[in-house]
């Protein structure tokens, strides 16, 4: 039986690492790409500020072709849309019915993206709806994921939690109020080792840089 082909929407992140591992582990659809949106006056993922060069070696490791679509800085909203209109309808010329977030909790943000792609022919999926923050961060921790927090909320967030592992000690360390996977734009990661990796990413902490109320931690190939 052939299964749908689909994408993965893919921010670098932990939270669309795991929402990959899922969705192989149940085998319902065969992931042949990775869609991102990178920054084209950077060479940055947006809004999480990783460095392209690291986002090819996730998704080298992961086995998946990239589908960067690269976005001005600033992106004006209806500049996104039309990218974005443009890479959906590419995808569906090449068989792509599916695509797969990360996304757990925030409905209007769901509903954005349902209403997009609404007529489009492609379906959005969404393995870790719904799951609650606490286990699901733990979950991730366990399967072996390890993870960088590269963005920083400041208004949320001391800065000194830019850089850190996304690990056991700091969920002890989130203040309260903090949801444990950041899924209110508190923090944004980057995967540097996961189940759906052959190989670990390996990177070194660089500088620090604070921008328009954001702290980013410059992740350097090693």
């Amino acid at each position: 039986m052939t299964r749908p082909r689909a994408l993965i929407s893919w921010s670098s992140g932990k939270d669309s690492a795991f929402a990959l591992h899922e969705i192989r582990r149940e085998g319902a659809f065969d992931v042949v790409g990775a869609l991102t949106t990178v920054n084209e006056s950077y060479g940055r993922v947006s809004i999480h500020g990783v460095r392209e060069k690291l986002l090819h070696a996730q998704l080298a490791s992961a086995g998946l072709p990239p589908l960067v679509v690269p976005i001005p800085n600033p992106c004006p909203n209806d500049a996104y849309e039309e990218r974005m209109t443009r890479a959906m309808a590419d995808a569906k010329r090449s068989g792509i019915t599916h695509v797969i977030f990360g996304d757990l909790f925030l409905a209007d943000i769901r509903a954005y993206r349902e209403q997009k792609l609404a007529g489009t022919g492609i379906t959005p999926v969404f393995p870790l709806w719904r799951r609650p923050t606490s286990a699901l961060a733990r979950d991730m921790i366990a399967s072996g994921l390890e993870a960088h927090l590269v963005s920083i909320d400041r208004a949320k967030l001391d800065r000194s939690f830019a850089g850190r592992n996304f690990d056991e000690r700091l969920l002890k360390d989130l203040p309260a109020g903090i949801d444990p996977c950041g899924e209110n734009g508190e923090f944004h990661t980057f995967v540097f080792a996961a189940p759906i990796f052959s190989q670990r990413i390996e990177v070194v902490r660089g500088d620090i840089v604070e921008r328009e109320g954001f702290a980013y931690c410059d992740l350097v190939p090693a």
